[in-house]
């Protein structure tokens, strides 16, 4: 492993230089990998790993996923199989289901964990609450995660971009004294651009933590905060929207992912630069109660509790449907769709 300087921080990660894909594909030889679940992770893993080169079938129900693996090049008896077949097959079993499938799907698969055979993870979320997930792996079975930095479509279409999304790997059970060098082959055979280590604990902790803060929840609340202030003062949809997502998504992320965001205010005009050195304090000093609760609420497995009790309900779907919905039927998303469909490369 490498080691790297982050912040000031020494870390160890492992980087596709020292961990080639040819080394990845020589371990991973004798194995075959069945990917379990072809939903938000599945298609993305599979394709990447079987375009890398490695063995890998895909178990799945008849319907309309089965079907988009189908379209996705697997092949019925051969590379795609109903769920239990594949379970029988693989040496390394992707356990790639919703965490709520995973709980449900769970005594079908600890059938077939027989000894020396790995269960492998994208999430830590089975593992760390196995007292409400009921989710106990066999002893004589290797269990570790990779988790990709990224939804499942991203993980892929970088791949084909020849980028790769960074992830964190995990080792929880070594039963045959390979788990880890295999748990590092499984990252860089789905794509990942350079792998940091962690623990099941860390990765849903700091997983549910993000999920509702900066990636999606928090960024949401401020989108809306935003844009309802400017629309409460007499600025039109279009303006409200290109000032608040259009381009910050556009135009300002991408100076971020390039170089930082200390570079982005350097390439941005002084009044914009004094605006934001002026205002960021104020906003951190502001969410970070916000986080500190989310956080505390993470901890003490209420988040868990939430996740599993919710999703697990019967019109679990009816009701996500109604709240996208709102998202969705929102002014500013509507707006959205609009300013979207202006920019050059969709007009």
């Amino acid at each position: 492993m490498a080691k790297l300087n982050f912040g000031g921080v020494e870390e160890e990660v492992v980087t596709r230089e020292e961990f080639p894909l040819e080394k990845a594909r020589e371990i991973l030889s004798d194995q075959t990998i069945a990917v379990i679940g072809y939903g938000v992770q599945g298609p993305g893993q599979a394709m990447n790993m079987r375009d890398n080169g490695l063995n890998v079938i895909v178990g799945q129900r008849k319907g309309k996923t089965f079907d988009k693996a189908v379209a996705d090049g697997w092949v019925p008896g051969e590379t795609l199989f109903e769920i239990e077949e594949a379970l029988a097959k693989g040496t390394i079993i992707c356990y790639l289901l919703s965490d709520a499938a995973q709980i449900e799907l769970w005594p079908t698969v600890k059938k077939h964990l027989t000894a020396g055979k790995s269960l492998y993870f994208s999430h830590g979320f089975g593992i760390t609450y196995k007292e409400k997930t009921g989710i106990v792996p066999p002893a004589d079975v290797d269990v570790f995660l990779t988790a990709p930095k990224g939804s499942g479509t991203s993980l892929r279409r970088l791949f084909v971009a020849g980028k790769g999304l960074n992830s964190s790997f995990a080792v929880y059970q070594d039963a045959t004294g390979n788990a880890r060098e295999k748990c590092i082959a499984m990252g860089i055979g789905v794509g990942s651009g350079y792998l940091f280590e962690t623990n099941f604990y860390n990765e849903v902790t700091s997983d549910l933590t993000g999920e509702r803060g900066t990636l999606m929840g928090c960024i949401q609340g401020i989108f809306a905060a935003q844009y309802e202030v400017l629309r409460a003062n007499g600025h039109s949809p279009s303006e409200a929207f290109n000032e608040t997502v259009e381009e910050l998504t556009q135009s300002l992320m991408p100076l971020v992912a390039e170089n930082g965001m200390d570079w982005m205010y350097a390439n941005c005009s002084t009044t914009a630069q004094r605006g934001a050195l002026d205002w960021w304090k104020p906003f951190r000093d502001a969410t970070k109660p916000v986080f500190e609760k989310l956080y505390e609420s993470v901890k003490s497995q209420n988040e868990a509790e939430i996740s599993i009790t919710r999703n697990s309900q019967s019109d679990y779907r009816e009701k996500l449907e109604i709240e996208l919905a709102e998202l969705r039927d929102s002014e500013m998303w509507r707006a959205g769709k609009t300013v979207r469909s202006l920019r050059p490369e969709n007009a």
